[in-house]
């Protein structure tokens, strides 16, 4: 849940509009997964966590808080929850703008503590959590400029601050994706998905500012 609640829920659920939350809590993220797989839970802390889909609880009640059974200080918060998938890899990035691509075998965590990925400090906290794969990255900063760049210029590491994905003079990024630059840039506009597939505007190299995305695009400056 938003509040950081977990629970199992079996079956196939094609519709998740009927599940319960405590007062004040609602809908943070919702998988469909088999009881074989692993969790990865990605804080703002910059690590990553693991957790086994049968040990989690099941649906009567409201589940129970993630973070009792991690060590995650109360001071922080979820980014992501995905299905651990060895092969793939992901993109992170952090709150002022710098990021990389980790494989995803490398974050894999073995202990409650988790394991630190994205190394963030003071008032910067980890962003970003995304599966990578296409060729172009597109960065949106809170200042609603929205860059693109190849992806051959971001590095592949597993742990580290990662480089300048974009740069800001007033506040700091929203969000970040990787897409296939023939399948164009898309973004969720309400219960449409809408694209945009003239990308030269937008085009530029890592670490530049960007200019102000295309029209219609959300005004949380977020791709989803």
């Amino acid at each position: 849940s938003r509040q950081g609640w977990i629970r199992t829920v079996r079956g196939h659920l094609q519709d998740v509009g009927d599940l319960r939350y405590k007062e004040g809590d609602g809908p943070g993220f919702v998988l469909h997964a088999q009881t074989t797989d692993k969790l990865l839970a990605f804080a703002t802390n910059g690590r990553f966590y693991t957790l086994g889909v049968d040990r989690l609880p099941g649906r009567r009640g409201f589940g129970e808080p993630l973070r009792l059974m991690i060590d995650l200080a109360n001071g922080h918060d979820f980014v992501a929850l995905l299905i651990f998938k060895p092969d793939r890899k992901l993109l992170v990035a952090s709150s002022d703008g710098r990021g990389f691509v980790v494989p995803e075998r490398a974050v894999f965590a073995q202990t409650r503590a988790g394991k630190q990925v994205l190394n963030v400090s003071g008032d910067v906290e980890a962003k970003v959590c995304r599966p990578a794969g296409g060729d172009i990255v597109a960065v949106m900063g809170e200042n609603r400029k929205l860059l693109l760049f190849d992806a051959a210029e971001l590095p592949e590491m597993t742990r580290g601050r990662g480089v300048i994905l974009q740069r800001y003079k007033d506040g700091g990024l929203s969000d970040a994706i990787t897409f296939a630059r023939e399948a164009g840039l898309q973004w969720r506009s309400g219960e449409r998905t809408r694209t945009e597939t003239d990308l030269r505007p937008w085009l530029g190299k890592r670490s530049q500012a960007g200019r102000l995305p295309p029209k219609g695009f959300p005004r949380n400056n977020r791709f989803d």
